[in-house]
């Protein structure tokens, strides 16, 4: 939480949840003596669990309020999950990996932690349970998909990677009351990719 602070996260409830949350719970055997490192490491499924100052980044751009509803594309381990719970979220969070999605379900419950949990592809976001104040991509995207930005509410915020390459660049996509939409980048970051990507008709 200290080395995280030190890099700039100043919201309270974000360095809480990071304080509080058991990231070794989240991690294979192997990398348990790492756990409190801000690393990134593998989960299986050829994905990874977020360095904390990535998650803890993402978390606190959303500016996320008690009750929120929040959209989560990648549940991955289920640590930036358990962050926007923490936080005060409601969270309706995606995983396509079935390996991972089967582990994540049974984590977060042992742990008091109760999500919306869907298996699938979260390229498509949720439009039965849209809209949603807040949406969080945790892979990377070649472009922001307007299926997602059409699920976020007028005033609502979201975080997405956005490069086709190995490294992204964070992107902050606001709407405006009026439907507009505002982007600002906000440095580079290195995500796993986002599946399905090829089957998005438009994006931005």
């Amino acid at each position: 939480m200290e080395e995280i602070a030190a890099k700039g996260i100043t919201d309270e409830k974000v360095l809480k949840a990071i304080d509080k949350i058991p990231r070794h719970f989240f991690m294979d055997d192997i990398f348990v003596k790492f756990a409190y490192a801000d690393q990134a490491f593998p989960i299986g499924a050829g994905q990874t669990i977020s360095q904390p100052y990535t998650v803890a980044f993402q978390t606190q751009q959303l500016q996320i309020q008690k009750g929120d509803k929040v959209l989560e594309i990648g549940t991955g381990s289920g640590y930036q999950t358990a962050v926007l719970l923490e936080c005060g979220a409601r969270v309706y969070t995606i995983e396509r990996q079935k390996l991972l999605y089967d582990k994540v379900k049974t984590m977060l419950g042992q742990l008091g932690y109760q999500p919306n949990l869907f298996y699938g592809d979260g390229y498509k976001g949720l439009p039965a349970f849209a809209p949603f104040d807040k949406i969080l991509v945790t892979c990377g995207a070649p472009f922001i998909p307007e299926l997602l930005v059409d699920q976020l509410k007028p005033g609502g915020r979201m975080m997405i990677p956005v490069g086709a390459g190995e490294v992204q660049e964070m992107t902050l996509i606001i709407k405006e009351i009026d439907g507009s939409i505002s982007k600002t980048q906000l440095g580079q970051f290195k995500f796993v990719p986002m599946l399905g990507e090829k089957e998005w008709k438009q994006g931005y």
